[in-house]
């Protein structure tokens, strides 16, 4: 194959941080290639000089044979580079075509784009309607929009950042048979992922960064995941210790919970569990059948009926969200900036958006700087969050790390009952072992878990029952234990079985 891309000793340092040091890779075209490394290995600072958002300080690339130091994103899609990135920059109340258009240099007349992204949604298996709203796409149909408005640029190179952490299987099937497709034309793909056995199924090659250095560039097919991951981290991977753990009373019940949000969140419909010391619950469900807001209805964000949310038996169901907290029922959203933390505030002030009450970092008003600092260097420290200190802004930290700092600040919070959403979204595998880890050892000290995950996998790793969400409705809890991924797939398309309003007392 011939190279496409070609990255020599690049570098890149940040105050207090090496994020690229002599990095070299190619990419040839028609080529799916993999781009593995820890949190904080340096994937995202090398994407972003390949797409002109960073300059790097040492190196050079070259690009379909010409040198290729592009001075912003414009000039890299003048070059042939498009990127989709991990999170969406869409804009909910416009229609497709008006989200594509904006990220166009010169669109053309409305019917004509149109009557494009119809040609190209059709012929990449891709369907879109142009005229619908954003607000009404799932998150699988959002990143078709991603990938189309890239697609009409008819790039060269194309870069993807976590391509299938929102998407259901059937969707990732679909986005790898348009890659095949793109590839067999001759685009390349960059590939970013830390869902190894899709690359070791998808990818013909892949370059593995540790620390911000290339370890090596192996064909993924012929090691195992435990291997790849093991490249990337330095070190065998950790098995999960799942012992030590006894389900006892019960500590949590939700009795006939039901929603109405403004806008276009999803309504509640009559939801009822139940939830004991010790136990971990598991919901799964499609992105956008209730799981945001069955999170806000838990941790205190949107209002419930008396009676719906009672918490060893104390009635929390009018209370806000820091009543909630104080009382021990503490929530971890999807959103892990902007929601879970403050891009521009430090992990410092982060800390006490979530824990000045329960760790005593303020008291009557007045911050305790020093405890702050302190709690947020425990979490640091227990989590190998990779930042050069906690004085660092949120914003500033790759969305790995900032997921293990959100996961830590509320693991550390000693919580009665944690509700998480997506707890290992876009963490590499060690990390994510490590995180389930914790939610593990959390419920053996006694404490009550619901995660909420589009990873079944992973729910049938930490969970000992599961339900399934879809549409707004809860099935009925089933025991994980023999439970299949076609009795779980029956679940989510809303074979639901039993529904019930109440928890038997």
């Amino acid at each position: 194959m011939t190279n496409i891309f070609q990255a020599e000793g690049l570098g890149k340092t940040y105050p207090g941080v090496r994020a690229n040091d002599d990095v070299s890779f190619t990419v040839d075209a028609g080529e799916i290639h993999a781009l593995l490394g820890e949190n904080g290995a340096g994937k995202s600072t090398l994407v972003k000089m390949i797409y002109g958002l960073v300059r790097p300080d040492d190196g050079q690339m070259t690009f379909m044979g010409t040198p290729h130091m592009p001075a912003d994103p414009r000039a890299a899609r003048a070059a042939g580079v498009a990127m989709v990135f991990q999170h969406f920059s869409l804009f909910d109340a416009l229609t497709v075509a008006e989200n594509i258009a904006l990220g166009m240099e010169n669109p053309p007349p409305r019917p004509e784009l149109a009557r494009r992204i119809l040609d190209l949604s059709q012929s990449y298996g891709l369907p879109l309607d142009p005229a619908r709203r954003i607000a009404s796409l799932s998150a699988g149909e959002r990143q078709r929009v991603e990938i189309l408005r890239c697609l009409l640029q008819n790039p060269r190179l194309l870069i993807m950042d976590e391509p299938t952490s929102v998407l259901t299987p059937q969707e990732a099937e679909i986005l790898f048979a348009t890659l095949r497709q793109l590839a067999r034309a001759g685009t390349a793909i960059l590939y970013i992922s830390h869902k190894l056995d899709e690359i070791r199924t998808h990818c013909d090659r892949a370059t593995i960064l540790r620390q911000g250095k290339v370890v090596g560039t192996v064909d993924p097919r012929a090691h195992s995941a435990r291997q790849l991951a093991a490249m990337m981290v330095g070190a065998e991977m950790r098995v999960i210790d799942r012992t030590g753990r006894k389900p006892g009373a019960r500590i949590l019940t939700v009795n006939a919970l039901a929603t109405h949000p403004a806008g276009e969140g999803v309504t509640l419909k009559n939801l009822a569990l139940a939830l004991h010391s010790g136990e971990i619950l598991g919901i799964g469900g499609v992105a956008g059948n209730g799981q945001e807001e069955l999170l806000l209805a838990l941790s205190g964000e949107i209002p419930s009926a008396p009676g719906t949310v009672l918490l060893e038996g104390t009635d929390l169901s009018a209370a806000g969200p820091e009543t909630r907290r104080r009382a021990g029922l503490l929530a971890a959203p999807e959103d892990r900036l902007g929601h879970a933390a403050v891009p521009e505030f430090s992990l410092i002030e982060n800390t006490l958006l979530t824990s000045a009450s329960r760790q005593g970092l303020a008291r009557h008003g007045i911050i305790d700087h020093t405890a702050a600092r302190a709690f947020a260097e425990r979490v640091i420290s227990a989590f190998d969050v990779r930042t050069p200190g906690p004085g660092t802004a949120a914003g500033a930290l790759s969305g790995g790390n900032l997921q293990k700092f959100v996961i830590g600040r509320e693991v550390l919070g000693r919580p009665r009952v944690l509700v998480v959403n997506q707890p290992t979204w876009g963490v590499d595998a060690g990390a994510a072992a490590a995180i389930r880890q914790a939610l593990l050892d959390l419920a053996a000290s006694g404490a009550g878990i619901i995660v909420i995950s589009q990873d079944l996998d992973e729910l049938l790793e930490l969970s000992d029952r599961f339900c399934a969400l879809n549409q707004g409705r809860l099935s009925a809890p089933r025991p994980t234990e023999g439970l299949t991924i076609d009795e779980i797939g029956l679940m989510l398309g809303g074979a639901h079985g039993m529904e019930v309003g109440h928890v038997p007392a």
